[in-house]
């Protein structure tokens, strides 16, 4: 792949993520920018959906229009908290190989109970209005084999229909039954990453743009700062920052020495340092320093 090939990656986020991407989408086409001319589209989950409508060349403002409709032939369904805790006992029943895990979810996804495939196929189908691969870019799907854990990227030669690649890509485990396809049946591809960004390795980076509802730290409270990625079980885990740790030693850096004394069992004990009292004191050689909430934190404890 050359260099100057600029890439669109699209991630997941359900229904919400749809509508989300379609109206960051079109905000971006009114402003001049087109992201139709990507060479390579990567699309996850949700983000199959919206980057396989984008390179057949459909309008960005008119898909988001048909978010503000009322739904017609969706079927309801909704990843609760039973379901997470499955995930996390596949994740952890085994060995910790990513590979392994996903077949563990891909396990779970074949013995739920779900609606038919082809009732969940036609609602894709129906998303995409009867699209085809697109002849002129190069779009990729992704999903995962439910039964050995493998990671693929559909494209328009692997002679798989687009709704069939895109109904895959969007099979959350438990939720939406695996899609059959090449001989074997697939999961969601996300069970791998939430974007399978690294796909579009070797693009243009100045070009590239990695789309997702919830960014790369996941969904979280409202002015709470998420703790770690959001991610399956067994997808690849992102570089720590240590921005939480650097905060610490700064922290600690701050604080003066308070000396120690042993006390009369020979244990050691915190002399405590000398309290102010009034509003016009000055602080004193031992006093710390006061914690300011950072702009944008709630003060209540994130949990």
């Amino acid at each position: 792949m050359s260099d100057d090939r600029r890439a669109l990656v699209l991630g997941g986020g359900g229904l919400t993520g749809v509508a989300w991407m379609y109206g960051l989408l079109a905000g971006l086409l009114a402003d001049g920018v087109d992201l139709r001319d990507a060479d390579l589209v990567v699309g996850t989950s949700a983000g199959s959906v919206v980057g396989a409508n984008l390179a057949v060349g459909r309008d960005p403002a008119a898909l988001a229009r048909t978010q503000l409709a009322a739904p017609s032939g969706e079927i309801a369904a909704a990843l609760g908290l039973r379901l997470a805790v499955r995930y996390g006992l596949a994740a952890l029943a085994g060995p910790r190989d990513a590979t392994r895990v996903r077949a563990r979810i891909g396990r779970l996804a074949l013995e739920a109970e779900t609606v038919p495939e082809a009732d969940r196929i036609a609602v894709i189908r129906s998303r995409l209005d009867g699209a085809d691969w697109p002849a002129d870019r190069d779009l990729r799907v992704t999903a995962v084999d439910a039964h050995t854990g493998a990671f693929r990227a559909f494209g328009r030669d692997d002679g798989v229909e687009l709704a069939t690649a895109v109904a895959a890509s969007c099979a959350v485990p438990g939720v939406w039954p695996p899609v059959t396809a090449t001989g074997t049946r697939w999961i969601d591809g996300g069970a791998r990453s939430a974007a399978n960004a690294d796909l579009a390795a070797g693009t243009a980076a100045s070009s590239s743009s990695r789309r997702s509802p919830w960014g790369s730290a996941g969904p979280g409270r409202r002015g709470c700062r998420p703790r770690r990625s959001a991610r399956w079980p067994g997808s690849p885990s992102s570089s720590r920052t240590g921005v939480r740790a650097g905060r610490s030693a700064a922290t600690r850096s701050t604080r003066p020495a308070v000396p120690r004394r042993r006390g009369p069992a020979g244990r050691r004990r915190r002399t405590s340092p000398p309290r102010s009292h009034g509003s016009g004191a000055e602080p004193g050689p031992h006093s710390r320093p006061r914690r300011i909430p950072r702009a944008g934190m709630s003060a209540r404890r994130c949990g």
